[in-house]
C-alpha cells in the first residue's frame, strides 16, 4: 500500500471509471486473490527488514521470506 500503488489505484479507477474500492479488488483479483484481503502496509515490510539486519536474525542463513499475505501458496 505505497505512494505508488495509491496512484496505480486512482488511474485505474478513473480510467475504468469504477470505484476506488472497485480497483482495488480489480488488482487483487488480476494476482489471483490475496487471502488476507488486503495489500501490505509498508511498515509490515520494513518490520521484516529491520529483523533481519538486527543481531537477532544473526543465525539465519539462505532464508527466502515471502509476504504477500498468502497469494502464493507455500509450504
Amino acid at each position: 500500500m505505497t505512494d505508488a500503488y495509491i496512484r496505480m489505484i486512482e488511474r485505474i479507477s478513473e480510467s475504468s471509471h469504477i470505484s476506488l474500492e472497485g480497483a482495488r479488488q480489480s488488482v487483487m483479483n488480476a494476482l489471483g486473490g490475496i487471502p488476507y484481503g488486503r495489500p501490505a502496509q509498508p511498515q509490515e515490510i520494513a518490520e521484516l527488514v529491520g529483523f533481519l539486519v538486527s543481531p537477532r536474525a544473526g543465525y539465519l542463513t539462505g532464508t527466502e521470506y515471502i509476504i504477500d499475505g498468502g497469494t502464493i501458496p507455500t509450504i
